[in-house]
């Protein structure tokens, strides 16, 4: 290998190192919020809009979520699997998701339609 092709090696070795360092240091945990809030989409809709009976946790006051996940987290609330969900961050994620859905736009959608089996079809 030339002079040149090491120099260049180098330049991109450290060029990609301070890339690496810049993401990190921007928001370490931003990621990591955006997966678990990506976990909660799955019952709760996309950006917290919920389609169906689950609570839309799009635009609801931070302070509010906070309480609520604090009590799933002490069973004081009953639900099927939120107090696991709960129990399964810390406070300062709990603090974060709140913060995330607080700051997503709420979109009212209507329900969706009810669907009837036709007998006369056989579907």
């Amino acid at each position: 290998m030339g002079p040149c092709f090491q120099k260049m090696r180098v330049f991109l070795t450290a060029w990609a190192f301070y890339i690496l360092a810049m993401q990190v240091n921007a928001e370490p945990s931003s990621f990591h919020i955006q997966s678990l809030a990506a976990s909660c989409f799955a019952c709760h809709g996309p950006q917290g809009n919920s389609l169906g009976e689950t609570p839309v946790l799009a635009g609801l006051n931070a302070q509010y979520f906070v309480e609520q996940m604090l009590a799933f987290r002490k069973n004081e609330l009953v639900s099927t699997v939120m107090h696991r969900h709960a129990k399964g961050l810390n406070v300062d994620e709990i603090n974060q998701l709140a913060q995330y859905f607080s700051e997503q736009k709420r979109v009212s959608s209507p329900a969706p339609k009810s669907q009837m089996m036709d007998t006369n079809r056989g579907y």
